[in-house]
């Protein structure tokens, strides 16, 4: 089982085989037995494979464990450490879909509504219509909306060729969402299911909307300060990264043998409510676990968001809620959670359905590296 068999981030178009192995990896015989040897060594395979480094931490009953592997800058050969923040890509999805259901609960809408009630005529044109389409299938994947991320024009401006051009462009959600519209829907409203980043564009329109308040001040507000999440920003157009942080590195190909390219500054309007926050391994598991701890939801919204619909034959051992992902391992242990990628930044936060047992982990280049033995190893052993 692979966690990114589906595009759960913005970097699906371009990531490839392993290219460069590399050899910052300590022995994982030089050190003690902590309980999670089997995760260190997955995470120092997926260095091997050519990831340049690896943070992971995860907390069980027995405390917190922090893992690393490799290089957080390639240049200086600086290790990446426990505290590195990054880009965590698609994972954004769960903030938003939360403070949608926080709206719900507040009763200020309602996810059976329909996108043209609060958004009327921003879906319309090639057979799209947001008259059919509810707010709940925008969070689950099921309006049939085409995923700007695979327009042709989008991917060789932002994800191929054209990066260092654009690199720190400012895309408005609107402009997004235009880009989309350019496009046939994928099937009718609610009789099928694809990952589709556009759907995650057009809720955080709803946020506005709704709330008068663009959705990274609605999570900031309602998600970061109640949760103490120190590490965890909404960057808005901002293209630096704050400390402390490693390098990103991407091949911006499908080419293996591709030049390897720093690309950790960038302008993050690109992905937007779809995958533009930052946040660290520690703060992943924080909000993961007060998620599935009921703190942030009321039952009967808890329950609507682990309400899954089937991913059919791209991944049959999994179901899609709001925002949030079920995961059948191969031991037979379910998880929670999601994964997310975004330029030179591969991420994965997942957790028990009792909250009792987190991991959250990052490798910091796109094109390689088996994020699903690493889950299988940390909730399998």
């Amino acid at each position: 089982m692979s966690v990114r068999r589906i595009r759960t981030g913005l970097t699906g178009a371009v990531v490839a085989a392993a290219v460069v192995a590399t050899a910052f990896v300590t022995p994982a015989a030089a050190r003690e037995n902590t309980g999670h040897d089997r995760t260190q060594e997955a995470i120092e395979a997926a260095v091997k494979a050519g990831v340049p480094g690896v943070v992971a931490q995860a907390r069980d009953e027995d405390g917190s464990w922090t893992g690393t592997a490799g290089v957080a800058n390639l240049n200086t050969g600086r290790e990446r450490e426990a505290p590195d923040r990054y880009r965590v890509g698609s994972i954004t999805k769960t903030f938003v879909a939360t403070v949608l259901l926080q709206l719900q609960a507040e009763g200020r809408l309602d996810l059976d509504d329909t996108v043209d009630r609060w958004l009327p005529g921003v879906i319309r044109g090639n057979g799209n219509d947001g008259r059919r389409i509810t707010v709940r299938q925008l969070l689950n994947h099921t309006s049939g909306i085409y995923s700007y991320t695979e327009d042709p024009d989008f991917v060789k401006s932002v994800f191929g060729d054209g990066f260092f051009e654009h690199r720190y462009d400012t895309w408005t959600p609107r402009q997004l969402v235009r880009t989309a519209m350019r496009h046939k829907p994928d099937f009718a409203p609610g009789t099928s299911w694809k990952y589709s980043n556009t759907n995650f564009t057009v809720a955080g329109m709803v946020i506005k909307e709704v709330t008068g308040r663009s959705y990274g001040k609605e999570i900031e507000r309602r998600i970061i300060k109640p949760l103490g999440l120190r590490a965890t920003t909404v960057p808005g157009t901002d293209a630096r990264m704050p400390g402390p942080s490693g390098r990103a590195y991407s091949t911006l190909s499908i080419d293996p043998n591709a030049k390897v390219h720093d690309v950790t500054e960038l302008n993050p309007s690109a992905a937007g409510a779809a995958g533009e926050m930052i946040s660290n391994s520690s703060d992943l598991q924080r909000f993961y676990r007060a998620l599935l701890k009921g703190r942030l939801l009321p039952e009967r919204q808890l329950k609507e968001m682990m309400t899954t619909v089937a991913l059919g034959d791209e991944m049959p051992e999994g179901g899609y809620g709001l925002g949030l992902m079920q995961l059948k391992l191969k031991c037979g242990k379910e998880v929670w959670g999601h994964g997310g990628g975004i330029h030179g930044s591969s991420s994965e936060a997942l957790v028990t359905r009792d909250a009792d047992h987190s991991l959250a982990f990052n490798f910091n280049g796109d094109w390689s590296g088996d994020s699903g033995a690493v889950v299988e190893a940390e909730f399998c052993d």
